[in-house]
């Protein structure tokens, strides 16, 4: 007799789900290794500082600057950033709601958070959605802000993962995210404008 359906389907699938586990441990190592990071004094401060800018305080005070230093121009780039900024906030939200990916200090007793985080979930990090998707849009304004907005893109990204707060593979998607969400966004002022 042959196999029924579904028995011919599964085997097929034993590969991809082994892949998706291999992917999994992997991503979970990394996390490991770069929170060790974390238990060093001098870096634990220097990621726990940009994670807090990462908060909003640094986009607040770049999009004030622009309007102090550019006027009409600045106000239009700063706009266009708020703008881009609540997209970022309820595409992030609805994402976290949706997937609900603990957190890697939750799920895995190796890691640990250096600082609280600001919601339950992990997937994705919307620390680095929202610094991927300023810094896109800035710098289409503002090209030399590159020497200042992509380092510090970088280590917020960055001080997700050693902070115990997303894996890496959150941070990867959320650089995806807001790459796209401010690509869309860019595209979209040129239309209507």
């Amino acid at each position: 007799m042959p196999p029924s359906p579904p028995e011919r389907i599964l085997p097929a699938l034993a590969p991809s789900r082994r892949r998706a586990a291999r992917l999994r441990a992997r991503d979970r190592g990394w996390c490991v290794r770069a929170n060790r990071w974390g238990a060093r004094g001098a870096v634990r401060r220097y990621f726990a500082v940009v994670s807090r800018l990462g908060d909003g305080v640094f986009w607040y005070g770049l999009m004030g600057a622009l309007v102090v230093f550019d006027g009409l121009q600045g106000l239009s780039a700063s706009v266009h950033l708020a703008a881009t900024g609540v997209v970022a906030l309820t595409l992030y939200k609805r994402l976290k709601r949706w997937t609900r990916r603990p957190r890697p200090f939750t799920a895995d007793g190796r890691i640990r958070a250096w600082v609280a985080p600001l919601d339950e979930f992990s997937f994705p990090s919307g620390h680095t959605l929202h610094a991927v998707a300023f810094s896109v849009v800035a710098l289409a304004y503002y090209p030399w802000l590159a020497a200042l907005l992509i380092p510090f893109t970088a280590s917020v990204a960055v001080s997700r993962v050693v902070l115990g707060l997303h894996y890496p593979s959150d941070v990867l998607a959320a650089t995806a995210i807001g790459s796209l969400l401010a690509g869309a966004s860019l595209w979209l002022g040129a239309v209507l404008l």
